[in-house]
């Protein structure tokens, strides 16, 4: 990798294999390439996450990345943690993350230690910069893709990551639909993320 270029770990939640998402987040990628930085894609639908299951192992050892499920939960966890920046990517579902997307962010509490305590808080990715990727088939709107920009920004609050950029793509319908204008939104959230 060149001396400037980021590791950028792409985490694509969309439960189709060639739909938006997986198109727009292509574009992504490929700007992200372009500009000499290294780019790791991850499609949670082929890792069949468990949920979490609040029994807190996670928070035994603060300087453990750890959970009680035995699934490859924490090995992504750990490319994040190793990555420079992550982009979360999903389509929009009922105002929020896809079901596959889903048990991944709540396992997100084992990637910080101490959460109510300024003293004893300590997070595996702290500061590190995050962006939200959205395709709907509504408008970017008040009533439409502002919850999951809200539930990205808490998140992001919440395991001290650094939201540099969100994207919603709006009126998707199909992939093939899908021309110069979703492109060149998506190379601009691009260089928003190496910015």
């Amino acid at each position: 990798m060149a001396e400037n270029s980021m590791k950028v770990l792409c985490v694509q939640g969309s439960p189709r294999k060639n739909g938006n998402t997986v198109k727009v987040l292509g574009w992504v990628e490929e700007e992200l390439r372009f500009r000499g930085h290294y780019v790791e894609h991850i499609d949670i639908r082929d890792h069949k996450l468990e949920g979490c299951c609040g029994c807190y192992f996670c928070q035994i050892n603060p300087d453990e990345l750890e959970c009680s499920r035995k699934d490859n939960g924490v090995r992504i966890f750990t490319k994040m943690k190793e990555a420079d920046a992550v982009v979360y990517a999903t389509p929009l579902y009922c105002w929020d993350f896809s079901s596959q997307m889903k048990p991944f962010i709540d396992r997100h509490v084992c990637l910080c230690t101490g959460a109510g305590d300024p003293e004893k808080y300590k997070s595996h990715v702290g500061n590190k910069p995050v962006a939200l990727l959205v395709t709907a088939m509504g408008p970017d709107s008040e009533g439409n893709s502002d919850l999951i920009k809200e539930i990205f920004r808490r998140l992001s609050d919440y395991v001290s990551t650094n939201p540099v950029a969100e994207l919603v793509v709006p009126n998707c319908t199909e992939p093939k639909d899908l021309g110069e204008e979703q492109r060149k939104m998506a190379v601009s959230f691009a260089q928003k993320i190496a910015s």
